[in-house]
């Protein structure tokens, strides 16, 4: 099995390349295909010019195809600050690194009397106060777990999403890169308030707070062959002047090396 050692933070770990976990969820040219907040859904399709078609099933010569897609609505996707911002940030002037330390973490979201299904505060601090935090990402898979978050329409569905109280804690807890196999951490409609997500950046004093460069990463799936614990994490995204590019989320077994 392939491994690498690499020191972050003045420590030593030891990740397995040859056992990684890919936690993204295709694109697919279907019907079946997960969508969420109304956005249209992901097209591919032939260019075609005169007498040249892109794509060689229709006789052309090579496939040369369009991609129609919103970020957020079609799979998974990774954003940045300027995803809730005045200010035009790109994800890709804000993610200079692609390789971190992560936990992942499995919660059943609990319902509030409004019928709402939340991730509240206490159950980080339940899950955290015995063995704080030592990541710069957390993985959050939400229960009941199973395949159809590959393929489920959550538009006006009320997806369960995470509480500020909860975000502000995972920030105090060093948290720069948060990633969950939601729509989002907001609830679907809020009125325009993204509480967590200005939580996570500490928006409108993200240059100030140094958290242009922290990420959300939303529409994952962590198969339950996957054990929570420890990984590294390669968060890759396409070169996009854009706040959220696609994304591609890879995580392999790592522990720490003692000297």
């Amino acid at each position: 099995m392939k491994s690498v050692l690499f020191d972050i933070g003045g420590l030593s770990y030891e990740a397995h390349l040859g056992k990684g976990y890919d936690l993204s969820i295709p694109l697919l040219r279907t019907a079946d295909q997960v969508n969420c907040f109304y956005a249209p859904p992901y097209r591919a399709e032939p260019v075609v010019a005169g007498d040249f078609i892109g794509s060689t099933q229709s006789g052309g010569p090579v496939n040369f195809f369009n991609l129609h897609l919103n970020p957020h609505g079609n799979g998974t996707h990774t954003e940045c600050v300027g995803h809730i911002a005045r200010e035009a940030f790109a994800i890709n002037d804000c993610l200079k690194t692609f390789h971190f330390t992560a936990e992942l973490v499995s919660l059943y979201p609990r319902q509030r009397e409004d019928g709402d299904r939340v991730v509240e505060l206490e159950q980080f601090m339940a899950l955290f106060e015995a063995r704080p935090l030592q990541t710069e990402a957390l993985i959050l898979r939400t229960l009941p777990n199973d395949p159809s978050k590959l393929h489920r329409s959550y538009s006006g569905t009320n997806p369960p999403y995470v509480s500020e109280e909860a975000m502000d804690y995972l920030v105090d807890a060093g948290i720069r890169h948060f990633l969950l196999d939601l729509p989002s951490v907001d609830r679907e409609e809020d009125g325009g308030l993204l509480a967590a997500h200005k939580a996570f950046w500490r928006y409108p004093d993200t240059v100030i707070a140094g958290r242009l460069d922290c990420t959300i990463t939303e529409l994952i799936y962590v198969d339950d062959e996957v054990p929570d614990g420890f990984y590294l994490l390669n968060l890759q995204i396409i070169s996009l002047d854009l706040d959220a590019s696609p994304s591609k989320v890879m995580i392999y077994p790592c522990r720490q090396v003692l000297a």
